[in-house]
This record gives structure tokens, sequence and C-alpha cells, in this order.
């Protein structure tokens, strides 16, 4: 009998999750209004704003100088740049463009909670309300057709980021999955915020509003555009507390430092992202079981 009812979860959670989906790709033109924004800041700002040159050396000022002078100046800017971005090879444009990816994964989070809203007003919601179908289904699979969408947009912007300039360092298969991990975990936590939320809210307005409270506070409280070393010291202590720091720390670490990526610093990553993804799920589902009720 418990397994027929595990079959049964499993079987709602995979319907609801494919019409999700379906109703995404039915509307592209959705995803192309959310993939403008990243597409500007890695073509304009990601271009024009180059951390990296203001600590290049220009050849002409080393070529007089003696060996030891140049390798000395050498060695103090790479070390900046490896104080900076956790690697002197690594340029400002790579850095950005891997923190675009966490970007549009935190829009695509913020974002699940419409799907929900969109459902109760034209009266599906109330349709699955009165099936015989978990509440906790509905919220699962809300949540996993947002981190679908994640991950989709995530990559699509790293595909748009790479004739640009970017420069991937991986040293293997493990670090690629390292990254979606840290994606997919990223996304289940924020997504499972703005379901709550919008169970709560009821009205998509103050649902919105909610969403553009938290969407360039979490942005700029964060790595994804400047490294934390150049920030004031007590932004440095609100974004210790974001997970889109640790989200765009973790696809760094995979993507662009190859065989120098940290362990410790991506089990750390890891630790948090799955530790904020559980407690949000698991508050996301209880409060769906108090508050989905038929209109």
């Amino acid at each position: 009998m418990e397994k027929d009812s595990s079959g049964k979860v499993i079987t709602e959670i995979q319907v609801l999750t494919v019409r999700e989906l379906k109703k995404w790709l039915n509307k592209p033109y959705v995803v192309a209004m959310m993939l403008i924004q990243p597409f500007l800041w890695i073509g304009l700002f990601g271009q024009a704003f180059n951390l990296t040159g203001i600590f290049s050396i220009p050849p002409d000022l080393l070529k007089n100088l003696p060996p030891y002078v140049t390798q000395q100046i050498q060695t103090m800017f790479n070390g900046i740049l490896s104080r900076l971005f956790g690697n002197a090879q690594i340029d400002y444009f790579s850095y950005m463009a891997i923190g675009m990816m966490a970007v549009i994964s935190l829009f695509a989070g913020l974002q699940t909670g419409m799907s929900l809203s969109w459902d109760r007003r034209l009266g599906y919601l109330n349709k699955l309300l009165v099936s015989p179908i978990s509440r906790g289904s509905i919220i699962v699979s809300k949540v996993l057709g947002g981190t679908v969408k994640a991950l989709v947009q995530s990559l699509i912007i790293l595909l748009i980021a790479l004739p640009f300039g970017l420069k991937l360092e991986i040293a293997g298969l493990w670090q690629v999955l390292v990254a979606l991990l840290g994606l997919v975990l990223f996304a289940i936590g924020i997504g499972t915020l703005m379901i709550s939320i919008t169970l709560k809210a009821k009205s998509w307005e103050t649902q919105m509003t909610v969403m553009n409270l938290l969407n360039l506070p979490l942005m700029f409280a964060s790595n994804v555009l400047v490294p934390l070393a150049m920030m004031p010291d007590w932004l440095q202590v609100v974004a210790k507390f974001n997970p889109l720091t640790y989200t765009a720390d973790i696809l760094r670490q995979a993507l662009l430092m190859g065989t120098e990526a940290s362990t410790s610093a991506i089990l750390k990553d890891l630790g948090i992202l799955t530790l904020t993804a559980a407690i949000l799920l698991t508050v996301g589902v209880f409060v769906a079981g108090k508050t989905l009720r038929k209109d």
C-alpha cells in the first residue's frame, strides 16, 4: 500500500511538472524577456567595466626594466588578481559572465510563484485542490518546473557569453556536475521561497512587490558583479548571508578554476546551498498543507 502511495505521488509530480514546462515552452517570448537583462549586462557592462584591466601592466612599461624588477611587479599584480578573483588568470568578463548564470537562476526562481498565482486566478488551482492530489505534489512540481527553467536559461547565458570572450577552465566532468548541482539547489531554495510567499500573500500584486524588492538587493549584495574583497566591510557581512554569493562562488570554482579549484570551498558552498534548499522546501510543503484551500 505504501509503495502504491509513493508511486502515485511520483506520478502526480511528473504530470504536473511536464505541464509546467509545456506552458513555458508555449511562450518563448517570456524566456526571451528574462534573458534580455543578463544579456545586456554581459554584452555592455561586462565588456566596458573591465576590472582586470585596472591591474594589468602595459608591455611598454616593463620593456626597459631589469628582469628581476619585472618579475617582482608581475608577482605583485598577480597577487592582487588572485586575491580578487581567486586566480590571476581569470579575467573580469569571465568572472561576471559566470555570475550572470547565478543571476538568471535567481530570476527564474523568483518567477516560480507567478505560475501558482496564475493557476489560482484562472481557476486551475481549484480543480487540483478538489482532486485527490497531494498538496505537496503541487508545490514540488512547481519548484521542479522552475528549477528546469533556471538550468536551461543559465546554460543559454553560458553559450551567449562564450563568443564574447568567456574563458572556461574545467578539469573534469565532476566540476560540470558540481556547477549544475549548485544551480539546482539555489533554484529550489528561491523557488520554494516564492511559492510560500505566494500562498501567504494571495494577491499577485503583493507577489510582484516582493519580487521587485528581492531582485536587485539580492544581486548587488552578492559577489556576482564584484569580488567580496572590493566591497565595504558591512556589505561583505550581508553578502555572506546571501545564498546567491555561494551559488556564484561554486560556479566559478567549478567552471573557471580548473585544477586549482578549492575542494573545501566547493564543499562549503554545497553545504550552505543544500541546507538552505532543505529548510525552504520543508517550510514550503508545510505552508502548502496549511494554506492551500479551495477558493
